[in-house]
């Protein structure tokens, strides 16, 4: 796990160079507009991946600028080694962001990012 924090952090410190880790463990990806986790209930890879989608899908999306939501795609994507438009990173906040449903995440992330199980998810909630 810690290989791939490493590599979070890095690509996070190229695209947002202000970007820290506060005294309560929390990764502040982009302080300007408080876009942040926390680091101390992350304890295997997919941990840290469930927490990228949850805390940086929506950023990705909505709420920010469009510079920083492309900037915040651009680190979930490298990261994720995909490649989510802003239409997709909507459809995967609607049902993933926030940790709101963790079973799913995972499945999400087991299928290598399979957006059509998000879109049957839709079609019969």
């Amino acid at each position: 796990m810690d290989e791939e924090l490493k590599r979070l952090l890095d690509i996070i410190s190229e695209i947002s160079p202000k970007s820290f880790i506060n005294r309560n463990n929390e990764l502040i990806v982009v302080p300007k507009d408080n876009i942040y986790f926390r680091l101390e209930d992350i304890k295997t890879d997919m941990d840290l991946k469930c927490k990228v989608i949850a805390w940086l899908s929506r950023p990705s999306c909505k709420g920010v600028s469009k510079y920083w939501q492309k900037r915040v795609r651009d680190i979930f994507n490298r990261f994720l080694g995909t490649n989510f438009n802003k239409d997709e990173m909507m459809e995967i906040y609607t049902y993933l962001g926030n940790d709101v449903n963790r079973t799913l995440c995972v499945r999400f992330i087991e299928s290598n990012y399979d957006i059509s199980l998000l879109q049957r998810k839709r079609i019969t909630a």
